[in-house]
Parts: C-alpha cells; sequence; structure tokens
C-alpha cells in the first residue's frame, strides 16, 4: 500500500529519535591511537592464546567468592553514588551461582517483577574458564555496569516506545487506507508492534556493553584490581553460540579491540584522576 510504504520511513525515524532519549548516561573515555595499537595487540594476543586448562568446580567457586567479598563493598558505594538521584534505585545487589545453567555466562537480572531484587549470577562453567581473579573481578563490575547504567529499564522503555510508535503510526495508515476505501492489512498493527519494541530492545546494544565495560573498569580498579588483564577474557576467540544453540557469553558480551581499547582508555583516566563524565542531557 503506497500510503503504508510512504510512512515507513517516517516511522523509523521518528522510532529512532524518540528512542535515542533512552541513550547512555556517560560518555566514553577518548580513545587515542595509541590506546588503540595497545588494544589491537592485546585482542590478538588473546584470539591466538591456546585453549584453557579448567580449573576445578571447588577452584572456581572459591575464587568468586573471594573476589565477590571485595567487589560488593565497592561497586555498591559505587552505584549509590552514581544513583543518588534515584531513590527507587536498589544497589543491594545479590551476587549468586546458577548452578544449573552448563553454559559459560553470567549475567544480571532483577529476581521480583518491577526491576525489584537486583541479582547478578555466574555458572560455575564460566568461574571454572577464568585464569586469574582480575577476570572474575572484570566480569562482576561489567555487571554491575548494566544496574549502574539502567540498561533494563532503559530497554524497557525503548521497547515500549517503539512498539507505541511503529503500532500508532500503522494505524493511522491503515484508517487513511479504509477512509478512501483502499485495502489494508488488518495485521499491520500487531506486526508493526512487534517490530517496534524488537528495534526498542535492541537500540544502544552495543554502547551499553562499552559503558559497563568504562563502570566496570572503575569498579574492579578501585577494588584493587588490573581491569585490562581482566578484559582480556573478552577478547577470547569464542562461538558466539553453545553447542545447544544458546547465545554465549560471547554472543551477549561480543568480543572486539574497541572494547579493550574502552578499557586501557579507562585506566588512562583513572591514573590521571579524571572523574566519570556525564552526558549533558541526563
Amino acid at each position: 500500500m503506497i500510503i503504508s510504504r510512504l510512512l515507513r520511513p517516517a516511522a523509523a525515524m521518528t522510532t529512532a529519535i524518540l528512542l535515542s532519549a533512552c541513550g547512555t548516561t556517560y560518555s566514553l573515555p577518548g580513545v587515542t591511537d595509541d590506546v588503540t595499537s595497545r588494544a589491537d595487540t592485546m585482542f590478538a594476543q588473546a584470539k591466538a592464546a591456546p585453549a584453557r586448562q579448567l580449573a576445578s568446580p571447588q577452584v572456581g567457586e572459591k575464587r568468586f567468592r573471594r573476589v565477590a567479598h571485595r567487589i560488593e563493598p565497592v561497586a555498591r558505594q559505587f552505584c549509590e553514588k552514581e544513583l543518588a538521584q534515584k531513590k527507587t534505585v536498589d544497589c543491594n545487589v545479590r551476587l549468586e551461582l546458577d548452578r544449573k545453567m552448563q553454559e559459560r555466562n553470567a549475567y544480571f537480572t532483577y529476581a521480583e517483577a518491577g526491576n525489584k531484587s537486583p541479582v547478578i549470577r555466574f555458572s560455575v562453567p564460566i568461574l571454572q574458564d577464568a585464569e586469574s581473579d582480575d577476570e572474575v573481578a572484570f566480569i562482576l563490575g561489567h555487571e554491575y555496569g548494566h544496574l549502574i547504567g539502567q540498561h533494563i529499564v532503559k530497554q524497557q522503555q525503548q521497547a515500549m516506545a517503539g512498539a507505541i510508535i511503529l503500532g500508532a503510526l500503522a494505524a493511522y495508515s491503515n484508517a487513511q487506507a479504509a477512509s478512501a476505501g483502499a485495502y489494508y492489512d488488518p495485521n499491520d498493527v500487531s506486526r508493526s508492534m512487534e517490530l517496534g519494541a524488537a528495534v526498542g530492545q535492541i537500540a544502544f546494544s552495543q554502547t551499553y556493553e562499552l559503558e559497563s565495560d568504562m563502570l566496570g573498569t572503575r569498579i574492579a580498579a578501585a577494588a584493587g584490581y588490573d581491569p585490562v588483564k581482566g578484559a582480556g577474557f573478552f577478547a577470547r576467540d569464542e562461538a558466539a553460540r553453545s553447542k545447544t544453540g544458546q547465545l554465549s557469553f560471547w554472543g551477549t558480551h561480543p568480543a572486539d579491540s574497541k572494547r579493550i581499547a574502552v578499557v586501557i582508555a579507562t585506566m588512562e583516566e583513572i591514573k590521571a584522576k579524571k572523574s566519570l563524565a556525564r552526558k549533558q542531557t541526563q
């Protein structure tokens, strides 16, 4: 239908504009040519590294408890400072082992509806795969970054905005067609809402990951770990999906040298005693 085809570019543009309000909170650090070169070298070394020897579950779990004990108070204080204006945000994150998950993974989520009871969970296999406390500390700090950046909340807002915008435009298109006696697709509204929600959920996913890398770097460094060494875990040459077809840790945390560069650049800012820079729109 001509009207529908004409409205679709406008819908996409409108969606992009409105979803931009749910972007990242902080400005990423500037990346120099030297930092890029160091990141490329580190990334290449990590991808060329031989397969790791897995630690026992007991060793992995002991490492998790040791690192969590040091990271948790630092991350909680960091969270409370950064989200002081948001009185409803709970910075008391539960740190748990997901003993049922067979894939190497770690993730942040909420245990209760309404974004209540924040929790970070590690599978035992990912802890067996980690070679150092620095790696576990960086991963844990990164997951805290999703809470501090309010990424789940923002993605929910983006999904809702996308669904409403594209659904409304599709409804308007069908109404115009009906009034003109032209054909219209009765399922167009529901399909457009589904498409809008999907677009909203994936919007800014890459920048959210980079923002979490930056925040995780500051948390891990403040707790006395080496985030640059820790970030090497992300750079490894691993499949995006597990043998069962599920997205792996590297599928939800894509490896590239840009991520390593952000970590290195953030460490340069920490050494120069530069504070986090909030975007002007926040």
